[in-house]
């Protein structure tokens, strides 16, 4: 019997080698929806402080009542986070995404009844209508970062999400001013209030609160955000985290390997989460005063017309957006997570450059210049104090944290701007920069206060 030919006998199956699965992206397109709702929210907050002056001709609003008017925004954003915070935790990933762009959808609705405004009463009570609408964004946003992030790139995130809220109010004066030159101070709400609108049906379509529920997020881009490597690693732990040695840094620093919080009454009586908390709020007092008095600071005290002023009135938030991502960046890439460096560093260079501004000379130039770095001092930190919470609790307590930052934090954000009023009707504008300066001080202490936690990863 001839033997069959190896050219005619049947080709035996080949393994086909394993492809590398291609890793998606998807997390940084959820982050750029985030970045954009959070500068439009911002900016509905934002755009008031502009307005304000027209509103005190037209109203005849004293100083006392038009902080008042400011800080009920803070006030009411502040009361809704710790519950919000709580209802987070207990949505379901689909009801979170829902209720994040029905509150977005309200924060638009309050930021154009605005414009329809007849009275003092009801601008405040549109005012407590846009912070309550708005409370509840910070921490849906924050939450989403959380759980789409890596523990590497939180820190970048958490950055770029507070940029936004710089951005927001960076972009407000030159707006402003062009639907004033054009329409007036009224349909600077109706403007500002079509892009929320637009931005909630989007995040409808395209974001869920977790990774898992994506059909835009491979598998791949779901291990790699767990923390886990190849296919045959999924399941396992995460490494414990690593920190490079930097041994003076940490003694002043005062870093320590700690448990995570996995209960809501180790969050509460957490003296890292309520000494962070209170920081933040000394640092959100500053960004307010910024945000809602120092343009009619510009106009009133300094006689800038009104182009100069727009100009220097965004000087600040220049600087905090830069500041932000730089902060966020030196965090993560440079610190190894340690969020604590740029928190002390932020709030002792803002209180530097506030002294600065007690008895400025009467020179744009000086004004703009230390206005930026005012800004870029502000910002530099301000990542870490959302970001100080995701090393330290869990993933399901990590809402109730930020809840408690936020609320504390907002606090401090509305007394800051009645506090304003009050001194400018009894004292003068020295006053209200030295309150500021002792707000950073404060914030000096607090942070300097707490621990930088090492936790053990989650599995």
């Amino acid at each position: 019997m001839r033997q069959q030919s190896t050219a005619s006998m049947p080709a035996t199956p080949v393994a086909a080698a394993p492809q590398e699965e291609k890793k998606t992206n998807y997390r940084w397109v959820v982050m750029g929806l985030i970045f954009c709702i959070w500068a439009i929210a911002c900016a509905d907050r934002a755009n008031f402080g502009i307005a304000l002056p027209y509103m005190k001709k037209e109203f005849h609003i004293t100083n006392t009542e038009a902080g008042l008017i400011v800080s009920l925004f803070s006030f009411a954003y502040a009361i809704v986070q710790i519950p919000v915070g709580m209802l987070y935790r207990r949505l379901g990933e689909k009801a979170s995404g829902i209720f994040l762009a029905v509150c977005m959808v309200f924060t638009s609705l309050f930021t154009a009844l605005m414009a329809t405004t007849t009275s003092v009463l009801l601008l405040q009570l549109y005012r407590i209508g846009l912070g309550l609408s708005e409370g509840p964004l910070g921490i849906g946003c924050t939450n989403v970062i959380n759980r789409w992030f890596p523990p590497q790139e939180k820190g970048l995130a958490t950055g770029l999400w507070i940029a936004a809220s710089k951005l927001g109010p960076l972009m407000v004066p030159s707006v402003c001013l062009i639907v004033i030159a054009i329409w007036g101070w009224r349909e600077i709400f109706y403007v500002f209030a079509v892009p929320g609108f637009l931005f909630a049906i989007l995040w409808l379509l395209l974001v869920t609160n977790s990774p898992s529920e994506s059909r835009f997020c491979s598998p791949a881009e779901q291990r790699y955000i767990r923390g886990e490597g190849a296919p045959a690693d999924a399941g396992k732990k995460p490494a414990p985290r690593h920190l490079r040695s930097m041994p003076l840094l940490d003694a002043i620093n005062r870093t320590r390997r700690v448990e995570r919080l996995h209960t809501i009454g180790q969050v509460f009586t957490s003296w890292n989460i309520i000494g962070v908390a209170l920081g933040y709020g000394c640092m959100i007092g500053i960004t307010n005063i910024f945000m809602s008095w120092i343009p009619t600071y510009l106009v009133t005290v300094r006689g800038f017309e009104s182009v100069k002023m727009g100009f220097l009135a965004s000087a600040p938030f220049i600087g905090a957006v830069t500041g932000n991502m730089i902060g966020g960046l030196i965090s993560d890439r440079l610190l190894d997570g340690r969020r604590k460096p740029m928190m002390l560093l932020g709030a002792i260079g803002t209180t530097l450059m506030l002294c600065l501004l007690i008895n400025a000379p009467d020179s744009a130039v000086f004004l703009g210049a230390t206005l930026l770095i005012s800004g870029l001092m502000v910002g530099i930190g301000f990542a870490g104090y959302s970001a100080y919470a995701m090393g330290l609790v869990s993933k399901s307590t990590y809402p109730t944290a930020f809840g408690i930052v936020n609320f504390l934090g907002q606090i401090g954000g509305a007394v800051a701007p009645l506090m304003v009023g009050i001194l400018l009707d009894h004292f003068g504008w020295s006053s209200v920069f030295m309150y500021m300066v002792g707000t950073a001080l404060l914030c000096v202490v607090l942070v300097a206060s707490v621990v930088e936690p090492v936790a053990e990863p989650e599995a």
